[in-house]
């Protein structure tokens, strides 16, 4: 679920075709994205996920599986600190 969301925000904010985004895909080599970009694409999946992402995270991601991992690593610690 959470790649498929990914998928329609990354496909819309880079102007590229869905099909074009795949988790092996790198955001700046395969989809085109500049710093620019990036700096976009981050700050709305951050509101879209309600989560923070850090600079120091954001030098690690380099593919859409990057981000995915991220958002699931992320929000699941937020959930299990809310049970």
């Amino acid at each position: 679920m959470i790649f498929e969301k990914l998928k329609d925000i990354i496909a819309e904010q880079l102007s590229v075709d869905a099909e074009e985004v795949s988790m092996e895909a790198n955001i700046q080599d395969d989809l085109g994205a500049d710093s620019l970009d990036v700096v976009d694409l981050i700050t709305t999946i951050e509101d879209e996920f309600d989560l923070s992402i850090p600079d120091e995270a954001v030098e690690e991601i380099k593919t859409v599986g990057d981000i995915v991992n991220y958002i699931e690593k992320n929000s699941e610690s937020e959930e299990d600190s809310e049970d």
